[in-house]
C-alpha cells in the first residue's frame, strides 16, 4: 500500500505566554505513514478517533532541559508532566480504534484510551500498550465522552471528590471554574451528596450552564465580586480549585475551622510570569485547613475501576450531564489557545475522524 498521511500537531517553539497557533503548535500535513507495515513492535496500531484538550497541556510547553520560559527557573510542572518535545507530536488521553495488533488483549476494530499522539495514526508499542485500557462502551456513549465526563476529566473529579473532599450532606462547597469540564462534574457529584453548591465561571452563558447542573450560588466573577459572594455565603467546608491566585486567597479567607481544599489547578498562573501574593495563606496555619494537590494519575489504581463501572452508567442515565466544544483536528492549536484562555465553553476535545 502507498504511504498514507498522518497529520499531527507538533509542538514548535516554546512560548512565552499564551500557546500561538501556527507557532508554538503547528499543523503539519507533511507527515506519512505505512498503514500495512510499519512496525507494532509487539503493540498496535491505532486511527485516532478524538483527542483531549486540557488546561495543563500549558504546563507541558516548556524547555526539555528544564527551563522555563516564562518562569525563567526549573519548571514546576516537570515534577509531574513531562514536558512535550521540539519537533514531535503533542500527547494527551484520547480514543482510538485498533487498525492493526501485535498484543493479545486487543483486536483489530477495539476502541482504547490512553495517552496517544496527536496524530491521525499513531503505534503504541510494546512498552506503552499495557498503559491502554479497552472500552467496552456497554452504555452506547460518543467516544468522545471518554475524554471527557467518562474519562479524564471526570476521573480527575471522582478520584480526588471521593478522596479528599471528606463531604457529609449539608456541607458548603466551592468550585471555581464550575462550568469547566472537571468544575462542571465536582458541582454534579457534590449536589448528588446533598451539599451546597457554590460555583463561578467568567461568562453568563456558564453561570447559566452551573445552575442547570444543580449550583446552589453562581456567579459570574468578571462581573460579582468573589470575596463578596462567599461572605454571604460561606464559610465554606471544601474548596475544589481550578484556578488559584485571588480566587484561591478568597477561599482561603472564608474556610471554616478543619476545611479541605483540593488543589486541582491553577490556570490563573499557567501562563504569567508574576507569582501572586497571597494574603490569607496563615489561614492554613491558624485554621488547621488541609491542602490536598493532586494529579489523575496518582490516585488511578484506588478509584479507576470503581469509576468505570459507576460513572458511565450515570452519565448514561442523565444523572451526570456534560457538553462539549468539539473542534477538527486541524484546528488543534487554535482550541489549545481558546482553554487557555478561558473562551471555551464546553469540555473541549479535538476530533481527528467523527465517530
Amino acid at each position: 500500500m502507498a504511504p498514507t498521511r498522518n497529520a499531527a500537531v507538533i509542538f514548535n517553539q516554546v512560548p512565552t505566554g499564551y500557546p500561538e497557533p501556527g507557532k508554538t503548535t503547528v499543523y503539519d500535513t507533511t507527515r506519512t505513514i505505512d498503514l500495512d507495515n510499519v512496525s507494532l513492535d509487539g503493540g498496535v496500531l491505532l486511527k485516532i478517533i478524538v483527542l483531549s484538550n486540557d488546561p495543563y497541556l500549558r504546563g507541558k510547553m516548556y524547555d526539555a532541559r528544564g527551563v522555563s520560559s516564562t518562569l525563567g527557573a526549573p519548571d514546576v510542572y516537570a515534577l509531574y508532566a513531562s514536558p512535550f518535545h521540539l519537533g514531535e507530536p503533542l500527547s494527551n488521553y484520547g480514543v482510538g480504534r485498533v487498525l492493526r495488533s501485535e498484543d493479545a488483549r486487543l483486536r483489530v476494530g477495539d476502541h482504547v484510551t490512553g495517552v496517544l499522539n496527536f496524530e491521525e495514526y499513531a503505534v503504541v508499542g510494546r512498552s506503552s500498550v499495557s498503559g491502554l485500557r479497552k472500552l467496552e462502551n456497554k452504555e452506547n456513549l460518543s467516544w468522545s465522552a471518554y475524554v471527557g465526563a467518562a474519562g479524564m476529566t471526570g476521573r480527575t473529579a471522582y478520584y480526588a471528590y471521593h478522596e479528599y473532599a471528606k463531604a457529609k450532606k449539608g456541607d458548603n462547597i466551592f468550585v471555581s471554574s464550575g462550568a469547566g469540564a472537571v468544575g462542571s462534574q465536582v458541582i454534579q457529584l457534590a449536589k448528588l451528596d446533598g451539599l451546597k453548591v457554590i460555583g463561578s465561571a467568567g461568562s453568563d452563558d456558564k453561570v447559566a450552564y452551573m445552575k442547570d447542573i444543580g449550583a446552589d450560588v453562581a456567579f459570574n466573577y468578571k462581573t460579582t465580586s468573589t470575596e463578596d459572594v462567599l461572605k454571604k455565603e460561606g464559610p465554606l467546608d471544601v474548596y475544589w480549585d481550578n484556578v488559584g491566585g485571588s480566587t484561591l486567597d478568597s477561599a482561603l479567607g472564608h474556610m471554616k475551622v478543619n476545611g479541605r481544599l483540593l488543589e486541582c489547578g491553577m490556570i490563573s498562573a499557567y501562563n504569567t510570569k508574576e507569582p501572586y501574593a497571597f494574603k490569607n495563606i496563615m489561614r492554613i496555619v491558624s485554621f488547621s485547613l488541609s491542602v490536598h494537590g493532586f494529579v489523575e494519575l496518582g490516585l488511578a489504581d484506588k478509584w479507576e475501576e470503581e469509576f468505570y463501572r459507576e460513572y458511565p452508567a450515570l452519565i448514561a442515565s442523565g444523572k451526570i450531564k456534560y457538553r462539549e466544544e468539539r473542534s477538527p483536528f486541524s484546528q488543534a492549536g487554535e482550541a489549545i489557545l481558546r482553554v487557555q484562555m478561558g473562551d471555551n465553553v464546553a469540555k473541549s476535545v479535538i476530533v481527528v475522524e467523527e465517530d
